[in-house]
């Protein structure tokens, strides 16, 4: 992948958010896949893409206020993302990309 990202912008590719805790946040997802999704954490925390996953501490580790796109696995027809705090909660920001 090269150093340009597109967004997906269709109102079936809207950007998602929600809050985490000590228990995981998952936004509502989308059902249809894309190639990678594009996360930003307002705080330090652990984050899952696939299907219908929860994220636990045994995942991805993001820090906080940094984007990072995470690949959608390729044998999922829709995914969500998932995201649980690492020492405090907040919120995570979702949004598909194309490849």
């Amino acid at each position: 992948m090269d150093n340009i990202i597109t967004p997906l912008n269709d109102a079936q590719w809207a950007a998602q958010t929600t809050t985490y805790t000590g228990t995981a946040g998952t936004v509502t997802g989308w059902t249809q896949n894309a190639y990678a999704v594009a996360v930003v954490v307002t705080t330090a925390a652990y984050v899952r893409v696939g299907s219908a996953v929860t994220a636990t501490t045994a995942d991805l580790y993001v820090p906080a206020n940094t984007q990072v796109f995470i690949r959608v696995p390729p044998d999922v027809n829709s995914f969500t993302v998932s995201a649980i705090q690492v020492a405090s909660g907040g919120s995570v920001y979702a949004k598909p990309i194309a490849g």
